[in-house]
């Protein structure tokens, strides 16, 4: 054989430093000298002479944690390589004397490369004729480990762990570069949280919870033995799924090398061999579909929060990138969620509407000032599995083969990633109402309110027409005659709703919508809200258009923080696997997202009107007796508001409610099929659902009043009409509220007025 240049040479002058005497260097160094010879004289020369001195570790994937808002009840993890990085203090002994006993027992001895290691590795596998026998070190072992984890191509990753010489020979030199750096404390540590140990287990962390549910702290020296013995083949040494002799026998043979080198006494190894694997298996959560089971609801929370992750820009370029981070990224999640809140929306959703019910009856709380979003519940399990749903309520999709989408499904159906949402019927008069406001006209604006009106707007045949216009009608005839906006608002007045909104322009009531977090997701609905055909749009005060339930509930939670709209937020913190808060431009990405989207006075006297609704009654206008959803006020006994909303015979049912700590949005209707009719029959359910929800919530806690509206928003309605008769079931102590109850100074009403009108003129 040729011999190696002197500047080959001088290359691997570190590994012979490595040995104890020079006999036993000079034949370990055989194996790799002659295995690079093998590739001849230029290349094995090129090949020492590139060979890097550093390593470059990449970050390890890490699981991130999710939390429900209490920071301690885990919801779920997301990740590609289940690991948690641990402190060598926070691990047994035991198994650090195991891992040194049965890898690399002369770990404490050599600078990387064992010399007597890799010479009976060269004998062996000069007898063998193949490679029988390793020669790696726990510090090689780890570079290996490195170089595959930070791959960037699928090359890179194969040509980290192939059998080659010239593999061998970069781990150790390398190993022989790390062992100069950094400390055998700090290595060992970093190879027991990269090691694999099986069942998608990276890391001794996880390694600790799969097979025993326990911290690496508390594993015993028979635990400790078996995580050890799985290192060298995780999958012909598994306890779980594997030969349990053959994981038996692996543990003892650690055990024995533990002994052998002084770590356990020989008495302590006489019992650890005789004890039986005992095993506590865990499955990690991952992902959404992996809620555990008694709290599979929060799936749908989950979802959401996991779309409203792919938007966010702190967290990649891309969706795809984001979703990398998220499983890799090491992050701890606080999310908005409250498990009791989240319990109580659940109790009264299914109370009324039950699982296999083909129509979906979910809510959507959220907290106004802030947008944090405190319980998504549907009457749906969180589940992939569709074998036991029920029929496809759409006869065509049915014909197809097609099941329905209950009671499992993943769709998310409270809002969030492609969720179009449903009709949302009256509810969308709140947009009128506050447009209107805007435009300066009061409360007390007043029309005559026909049973059926003839409008501007033109449309094609059919029952809502009346020649080429459109002519919509009032759910009841006892509607007609001389309406508020309390009354009109309260009694749900289509007449005066649609007259107002021909007189403020239809296109106006439009964007008040999009100000408040609307988003036209329908191609019908994006055609519709152009700019070009807004102002044709008459309908739209009678909630044609669909939308979610969160979006609902966010425009209830934006009138009660007096007009302040916060984008709905599914995080609390989330914070970096350094410890760092996540930032995006220099912003908390947890923090609130507000902005003031209507003035203050504007929300406050839509909030006066839509007292009414609830039967809490209206603190400066008359009511004129019952709302249409006097249950509410029955039911929470506090200051209240909201609006009910029901679309053509009765397809969907919607309650928008607020207070001011709380605001929700709950619905009826059929996902699978927008034509089905949920009935009259479900037209109360979301109202309960709501009122007792917020009910629960706020138990408890202090009965916060409204504000009362400024005077130049009220208009010259009469105080005596807003106390006579049974004013929504209010009593006249109730009625009565001192000023201070919830009054600004005249001098802020007067700077408000002016300010309004100023913004009323530019428009």
């Amino acid at each position: 054989m040729k011999s190696l240049p002197f500047a080959a040479l001088a290359r691997i002058a570190p590994l012979l430093r490595a040995g104890l005497i020079a006999g036993v260097v000079v034949a370990g160094l055989a194996y790799p000298l002659a295995a690079v010879a093998g590739f001849g004289i230029k290349a094995g020369s090129d090949a020492l002479q590139n060979m890097p001195v550093e390593l470059t570790v990449a970050p390890s994937a890490q699981t991130s944690y999710v939390y429900a808002n209490d920071g301690r009840t885990l919801l779920t993890m997301f990740y590609e390589e289940h690991r948690k990085p641990t402190p060598l203090a926070a691990m047994s002994p035991y198994l650090l004397k195991a891992i040194v006993a049965s890898e690399d027992q002369r770990f404490f001895e050599h600078n990387g490369v064992d010399a007597k290691g890799v010479a009976r590795a060269f004998v062996a596998n000069q007898q063998a004729g193949a490679v029988s026998q390793g020669a790696s070190t726990l510090t090689m072992q780890y570079v290996r480990m490195a170089l595959r984890d930070g791959a960037q191509t699928p090359q890179e990753a194969i040509d980290a762990t192939k059998q080659t010489p010239a593999r061998k020979m970069r781990e150790m030199r390398l190993a022989i570069e790390l062992e100069k750096r950094i400390s055998k404390q700090e290595i060992l540590e970093r190879y027991l949280n990269s090691a694999y140990f099986g069942h998608r287990a990276y890391g001794i962390f996880a390694a600790s919870q799969v097979f025993f549910s326990k911290s690496p702290a508390k594993l015993d020296l028979t635990e400790a033995a078996l995580l050890a013995g799985l290192v060298k083949a995780p999958t012909a040494f598994d306890p779980a799924e594997g030969n349990r002799s053959a994981a038996t026998a692996r543990r003892n043979y650690v055990i024995d090398q533990m002994r052998k080198i002084g770590a356990i006494t020989a008495a302590e190894a006489t019992a650890a061999r005789q004890s039986k694997i005992r095993l506590r298996l865990t499955t990690p959560a991952n992902d959404c579909v992996s809620m555990p089971s008694a709290h599979n609801d929060w799936g749908f929370f989950c979802g959401y929060f996991r779309n409203w992750w792919l938007e966010q820009p702190a967290f990649g370029a891309t969706a795809q990138e984001r979703e990398t981070n998220l499983r890799r990224g090491g992050y701890r999640i606080i999310t908005t969620i409250d498990p009791k809140i989240q319990a109580s929306a659940l109790k009264h959703v299914l109370e009324k509407e039950r699982r296999r019910s083909k129509f979906a009856h979910g809510e959507v709380v959220i907290e106004p000032g802030t947008g944090r979003i405190k319980a998504m519940a549907v009457n749906r399990r969180y589940s992939l599995n569709q074998d036991n749903n029920g029929k496809h309520t759409d006869r065509a999709k049915r014909k197809d083969g097609l099941k329905g989408n209950y009671p499992n499904t993943v769709n998310p159906l409270l809002g969030g990633g492609d969720m179009a949402g449903y009709q949302a019927g009256s509810t969308f008069k709140t947009f009128t109402l506050l447009a209107a406001l805007e435009e300066g006209r009061t409360l007390s604006t007043s029309f005559n309110a026909p049973a059926r009106l003839r409008t501007k707007y033109i449309t094609s045949p059919g029952p809502s027409a009346c020649g080429d216009n459109w002519c919509p009608k009032n759910s009841s005839k006892s509607m007609t005659g001389r309406h508020t906006m309390w009354t009109g608002f309260g009694k749900s007045v289509n007449t005066y709703f649609v007259w107002l909104e021909q007189k403020i322009g239809a296109e106006k009531a439009v964007r008040m919508a999009e100000r408040l977090g609307l988003r036209w997701r329908t191609e019908i609905d994006r055609t519709m809200a152009a700019p070009d055909q807004a102002r044709k749009w008459g309908s739209f005060t009678l909630g044609v258009s669909d939308a979610t339930p969160v979006e609902m509930a966010n425009v209830a939670a934006t009138l009660a923080a007096e007009g302040k709209y916060c984008q709905p937020l599914p995080v609390r913190a989330v914070v970096r696997s350094d410890g760092t808060p996540a930032t995006h431009k220099g912003v908390n990405v947890a923090a609130p997202r507000c902005h003031q989207a209507v003035s203050p006075h504007v929300a406050r006297a839509a909030t006066d009107a839509a007292r009414c609704v609830t039967g809490y009654g209206a603190a400066e206008g008359g009511c004129g007796g019952s709302g249409t959803s006097p249950m509410v006020y029955a039911t929470m006994k506090r200051p209240v508001a909201g609006k009910s909303g029901t679309t053509d015979a009765s397809k969907t049912a919607w309650f928008i409610g607020y207070t001011p700590q709380l605001a929700a949005a709950a619905f009826v209707a059929d996902p699978d099929n927008p034509d089905n009719v949920a009935g009259p029959g479900r037209g109360t359910i979301s109202k309960f659902t709501v009122a007792e929800t917020l009910k629960d919530a706020l138990k408890g806690k202090k009965k916060m009043k409204f504000t009362r509206p400024p005077a130049y928003l009220v208009g010259s309605s009469s105080r005596s009409d807003d106390r006579s008769g049974s004013d929504g079931g209010r009593s006249r102590s109730d009625d009565d509220r001192s000023r201070s109850d919830d009054d600004r100074s005249r001098s802020d009403d007067d700077q408000s007025r002016s300010d309004d009108r100023r913004r009323s003129n530019r428009r």
